[in-house]
């Protein structure tokens, strides 16, 4: 999130806060299968499972705070 500027809510972020971490997790699955490396697309989309449930729940923490804290006059952004 940019300071100053609003949240994107059109596209897909109408329906997911974190669209591209979906392509990730296809290309995860995908890649590795086009190979037939099954136990490697297992292996990376458990694993990316964890890391992206840390990795969003951080970013969520950081954006409710962004959104609940008004911009300071130094960080917003005119247009």
């Amino acid at each position: 999130m940019v300071p100053g500027l609003p949240l994107v809510e059109r596209g897909p972020y109408r329906w997911l806060r974190h669209p591209n971490y979906v392509a990730v997790v296809l290309e995860g699955i995908a890649l590795p299968l086009v190979h037939s490396a099954w136990i490697t697309a297992v292996v990376f989309t458990v694993v990316n499972a964890g890391l992206l449930r840390v990795r969003i729940s951080s970013e969520n923490a950081a954006l409710a705070q962004a959104l609940a804290e008004p911009p300071s006059p130094s960080t917003a952004v005119s247009l």
